[in-house]
Formats: C-alpha cells, sequence, structure tokens
C-alpha cells in the first residue's frame, strides 16, 4: 500500500494475526492437557523381585486377590489378618488427584495403597487403598493392577465400605441393623455370598465397581462385599461384620479372633463424638 507521499507500507492482516494466535493458544492448551494426564497417570511400584519378574514379561501368579477399600475394610485386614506377620509389603500405587496429594515421596509402608503377598503362599495377594482415587483413574488402576497379574483360575474378593444413608429400602431400616454386609459378583463366580444379595436400586460405586467391571469382562471370579455403616470413622463393630466375607478363603488368609487391645487402639478411634447423634 502507498501512501499521499509516495511511501510503501506493509499491510497486515486482522484475519490472519487472530488465525495465529488461535493456533498458539490451542498449541499451549494441548501441551497443558498432556502435562495433566501425565501427572494424574496411576504408577505402581513394585519390590525389586517382582518388578524383575514384571521386566521378563512374566506375570505374578495369583490365585486369590484381596482387595480392601476405605478405612473399615483396609483397618479389617490391618487388625486381623496382617497381624499374624505372614505378609510382606511387595508394592504401591501412587496417583495425583484434587483429592489426594502427590505419594512420590512416601515409602510402601506410607502409602495409602499398599500391595502385600503371603509369603508361605505367594499366589496370596492383597491390597489396601484408601487413598481417593478419581474416576478418569479407576480404568488405570484396573489395568495396571490386573495386567501385572495371570487371570487363570483367578479368584478376586473385594471388602469396601459404604454409608447406611446411601442404602435405598422401601421397608424402615432400624439403626440396630447397621453394620451390614450386601454382595455383588461376577457371572464367572460359582461360590455361595456369606450374605444377601445387594438390592436394586441400590449400587457400588467407586473402585470396587470398576474392579468387578474389569472381572465380568474378562471372565474372573470375584465377589464384592460391601459393609453398610452408620458410623462414619473407623469402628470395631463395622470391622467385626467383614468377618464372614474371609471364610471361603481357606487357610492361605487365617483370621485373628481375638486382636489384642493395643492392636485395636492403634487403628480406631476410641471416641468420636461427631458420629454420634446423641451423647
Amino acid at each position: 500500500m502507498a501512501t499521499f507521499f509516495g511511501e510503501v507500507l506493509a499491510v497486515y492482516s486482522r484475519a490472519v494475526e487472530e488465525d495465529d494466535e488461535e493456533l498458539d493458544e490451542n498449541e499451549e492448551d494441548e501441551e497443558i492437557r498432556r502435562e495433566l494426564e501425565e501427572k494424574r497417570e496411576v504408577q505402581l511400584h513394585w519390590s525389586p523381585e517382582v518388578a524383575e519378574s514384571l521386566k521378563s514379561g512374566n506375570q505374578l501368579q495369583c490365585s486369590d486377590f484381596l482387595l480392601a477399600v476405605g478405612l473399615n475394610a483396609a483397618r479389617f485386614l490391618s487388625v486381623y489378618v496382617l497381624t499374624s506377620e505372614n505378609w510382606d509389603a511387595v508394592g504401591h500405587a501412587s496417583m495425583w488427584n484434587e483429592r489426594s496429594r502427590a505419594e512420590a515421596g512416601l515409602t510402601g509402608g506410607e502409602s495409602a495403597c499398599v500391595f502385600y503377598r503371603h509369603k508361605k503362599n505367594p499366589s496370596v495377594l492383597m491390597c489396601q487403598a484408601t487413598c481417593y482415587i478419581a474416576e478418569d483413574q479407576l480404568f488405570q488402576w484396573t489395568e495396571k493392577v490386573f495386567g501385572c497379574l495371570q487371570r487363570r483360575q483367578l479368584n478376586v474378593t473385594v471388602l469396601s465400605d459404604s454409608s447406611v444413608a446411601e442404602y435405598k429400602t422401601a421397608d424402615y431400616l432400624c439403626c440396630s441393623s447397621a453394620p451390614f454386609l450386601r454382595s455383588l459378583h461376577t457371572g464367572a463366580f460359582r461360590g455361595q455370598p456369606v450374605c444377601r444379595s445387594l438390592e436394586q436400586p441400590n449400587i457400588i460405586t467407586g473402585l470396587p465397581a470398576a474392579v468387578l467391571n474389569h472381572c465380568e469382562v474378562h471372565r474372573i471370579a470375584a465377589v464384592v462385599y460391601q459393609c453398610y455403616s452408620d458410623v462414619t470413622g473407623p469402628d470395631s463393630v463395622t470391622m467385626e461384620t467383614f468377618k464372614p466375607s474371609l471364610t471361603k478363603l481357606g487357610e492361605s488368609i487365617q483370621l485373628d479372633p481375638s486382636p489384642s487391645t493395643d492392636v485395636l487402639r492403634k487403628f480406631v478411634r476410641t471416641t468420636n463424638i461427631q458420629s454420634n447423634l446423641y451423647i
């Protein structure tokens, strides 16, 4: 373009500038999205022995996999099972999301999702998960964990916590009836559950639902025992409710019939005023 005095000026198109800016913004958004996806990725950290076995392309031989999700379920295992000292911690899972802090600096014993293996029977694995796992991380968790296990003759048992307020029933539910167990299982499960099936329209959610769905798709025998309790925190009565769920697992998982007071005091809050309606 020439001016009145004959000077030649460059002409810029506003449309071209806006297209360039939009392209830069899209690339920046894509980079942020990739970084966020990488940050939210579920990471499995195994012991050197297990990691070496998995590196060689082998999967862990597993006949029974016991998963405890929630404070009462996880602490039930701590009080009644892990006190036998027949278990070795062989790994843990770490993840970052909007409700759980990054666990990169934590050891396996400090992690909120720890894997154990039976010393005398290495084909029996157990996991305690007390951390929050976001919806977009549930599929990752199940795919990565079960990708490390042999599916042949695998039996999965899931123990889960839930508030009795979430239990739907047409009949009046007396407070004295809680805590109680309900079960759901896959089509490949051939055993007899130790309690009644979960009635409609009740559903299970979170990690137990993701694991049950994964097992149904891959035809793995699995059963979920969900405990409905009227106490929000760790409670000895709620823990005892899980006892029948392990009776079908044989001698590989032995329960401590009468845990010591010191052990119970360590994992159970003796006073929890917030959970009491009347004092």
